[in-house]
């Protein structure tokens, strides 16, 4: 349930409790030239509107969303639970986190609240309550914006309470417990909850969260950590609607953001949003991997770009500017993986404190003649244009890859075979090489329905769940086709090893025995000849078990046995790399994969312009086409098709020119006759 507008809503979060009162005029004047109809207030307001924990005080959001409404804007509004007022943190000293050094900290910087503490859940429901009481008819109301950026862990006694009674209702025994994490090691088996503590600097881990003793401990901490703060999401929510049964309620995520499962959270959301902040060298294919991640939360439902700078950050070390043409390009990007919502942090520059040089759309001196308001004004204009042609529209995807947080955990608190194998790394390359091809990707959990798809992609599918494997097994006897990788079908859901060879559970689909596995320094290099690409990292020793050698190691040892294997499964057919290689060699694998099941885009031989597809409601396609690169694309249409962003018509067989970072949103029209 996404809200309901009749174009894109355009805006972002606007602070103008930072701001004197006159200058608010001049805001609204500037957000009319620039398109702006929407605007996220209230995230950082909780000190304004609850100076005490007797007293509230709405002046000040009264005046912003009456405002708001008078300039027929409408308004995502926060609850302004992320931060903690002074008062409260000094008041109930406990609401304060414990890190995982085990300091309790004082009071300052953001996401320092408790998950556990009673204080807290009690004074944000409350204020969560109490402007749902206020607001929920207000004319300016589009949506409920709950917390923000929720992450972070604490590691303070009454975490540690919580954490045993989760662990209690999950195992019911002690027997059970001890059994999945495998506590005969080092003599760790407990015989009393109280005896648990977190996992954290002072008890089983060094160096740092990463490395664990116990993974099981550590994989269900993390799941806690994921649940305590849903815990607090879900009681605003809840106060929320015990004043408005009808408005959207959601929270921005933060893309692949490690600390929390958002599979988790996915059920309890009207609508998934998040804060894009890719670093601006990386490929286009990280922040789409994200966009597509975070469409797959909801069964491939539009979501909302929450956040997305309009030119520059200001959290990292180095913060470039966006390049002309970089910012429309980005924004593009996200309607064509499936945003409903193009929204920006901030609308004005802060004055003060962290963020003061962060991007906005209006700088310290309010002009509206600067080359970034002239880029947020001219695509205002191209969004108000394109109307709801693309509101409510779904991917069509016959390509699945499988994204799990236990997956990412597990592998990366695991100690061997490598600590230098990333999850993301790993999964980005399988992602990379299926969107460059010309496939639309939906990135989905393992317990999504795997049915509508001709090819998942599993790599690193460290730890196997539930009926997974079987279902997988019925993706190739229907005829599709399976990969999956290396440190794949380790372990179960506790993070203990299957007691059967390698790949585990995967081991009949894929057709293959591991015995050995090879790890080395990164500057090692194996040769696959077959591909001509190369490997790195960790080298499994395959032994084939009716799987036929697709490429094979060129050196060492086992130089000659296979590197990547294709057994038939049924009318389909399983594929297992053992070792990471390198993109062109993925490439060179994903393609095959896809070209079997006629996947590869019309335009894969272009690998500059990224293509996606959505279908609207009203089964209208609509083909985006993005240009990554400098230079024009010149392309060949395949299809007769009217550009929704210049009304220019091509038939099939017409040469078709991107600009520069250009973009083009296709609408395809029946052939003529």
């Amino acid at each position: 349930m996404t809200p309901r507008t009749p174009k894109i809503p355009y805006g972002g979060d606007y602070n103008p409790e930072q701001w004197p009162q006159d200058v608010w005029d001049e805001d609204h004047r500037l957000f009319t030239r620039a398109g702006i109809d929407t605007l996220t207030v209230g995230v950082f307001t909780w000190s304004l509107t609850q100076p005490a924990e007797d007293t509230y005080d709405f002046t000040l959001l009264d005046r912003i969303l009456d405002r708001a409404a008078a300039e027929n804007r409408r308004v995502c509004l926060a609850t302004g639970t992320a931060a903690l007022p002074p008062w409260l943190a000094h008041q109930y000293p406990e609401v304060n986190r414990t890190d995982f050094e085990g300091r309790r900290h004082r009071y300052g910087q953001r996401h320092n609240f408790c998950p556990s503490s009673p204080a807290y859940r009690r004074l944000s429901t409350a204020v969560a309550a109490r402007l749902a009481e206020r607001y929920a008819q207000h004319p300016a109301l589009l949506a409920w914006h709950i917390n923000n950026e929720y992450g972070g862990a604490c590691y303070c006694e009454l975490c540690a309470e919580a954490f045993r009674d989760w662990l209690r209702r999950k195992y019911v025994t002690l027997d059970a417990l001890n059994d999945a994490w495998s506590t005969a090691f080092w003599s760790h088996r407990y015989t009393g909850w109280d005896q648990i503590e977190p996992p954290n600097a002072l008890t089983e881990h060094w160096r740092g969260p990463d490395h664990t003793a116990f993974q099981g401990h550590t994989l269900d901490y993390f799941r806690f950590t994921t649940d305590a703060l849903l815990g607090c999401f879900l009681a605003e929510k809840e106060a929320i609607r015990r004043y408005d049964t009808d408005t959207p309620v959601t929270t921005n995520f933060m893309g692949m953001f490690r600390p929390l499962d958002y599979h988790r959270w996915a059920p309890h959301l009207d609508f998934a949003s998040w804060d894009s902040y890719p670093p601006l060298d990386a490929p286009p294919t990280r922040p789409a991997l994200a966009h597509d991640l975070m469409r797959g939360l909801k069964g491939g439902a539009p979501f909302w770009l929450m956040e997305q700078t309009p030119s520059t950050t200001a959290c990292r070390d180095v913060n470039p500017l966006r390049r002309p043409g970089e910012l429309r390009l980005a924004t593009f990007q996200a309607v064509a993986h499936g945003a409903d919502a193009a929204l920006y942090f901030q609308m004005r520059a802060s004055r003060g404190a962290c963020e003061k040089y962060h991007g906005a759309v209006i700088g310290h001196a309010g002009r509206d003649d600067t080359r970034v308001f002239r880029e947020v004004a001219d695509l205002g204009a191209e969004l108000a244009a394109l109307g709801d042609a693309t509101l409510g529209a779904r991917t069509p995807a016959r390509t699945a890859l499988l994204f799990d947080w236990d997956s990412w955990w597990a592998l990366e608190i695991s100690d061997g075979p490598s600590r230098l194998v990333k999850y993301q790394d790993v999964v980005h390359a399988y992602y990379r090489a299926a969107r460059e091809a010309g496939a639309d990707v939906d990135v989905i959990p393992q317990t999504a329905d795997l049915s509508p798809y001709d090819v998942v992609l599993a790599p690193a599918l460290h730890m196997v769940k539930g009926d997974l494997a079987t279902r997988l097994e019925a993706v190739a006897d229907r005829g599709g086709t399976v990969l999956t990788t290396f440190l794949s079908g380790r372990v179960d859901e506790h993070d203990r090893a299957f007691l059967t060879d390698v790949p585990g559970p995967l081991a009949p689909l894929t057709g293959v025995r591991v015995d050995e596995w090879d790890a080395r320094a990164p500057e090692f290099v194996q040769h696959i000849p077959e591909l001509g690409a190369q490997a790195r990292l960790v080298f499994e020793i395959v032994l084939p078990q009716g799987a036929e050698p697709v490429a094979t190691y060129g050196d060492d040892f086992y130089a000659g046995t296979p590197a990547v294997t294709r057994h038939a499964f049924g009318e389909g057919e399983g594929w297992y790399v053992a070792t990471a290689l390198d993109q062109p060699g993925v490439d060179q694998v994903v393609r095959r994969v896809l070209d079997r099941h006629g996947l590869l885009g019309p335009y894969a031989g272009h690998p500059t312009v990224e293509t996606a597809t959505r279908v609207a409601p009203d089964g209208t396609r609509l083909l985006f086409l993005l240009n990554h690169s400098r230079k024009p694309a010149h392309l060949t249409a395949h299809a007769p098709t009217t550009d929704l962003l210049t009304g220019k018509e091509t038939e099939a067989g017409d040469p078709l020119t991107l600009d520069p970072l250009g973009v083009a949103v296709l609408r395809l029209r029946e052939r003529r006759q």
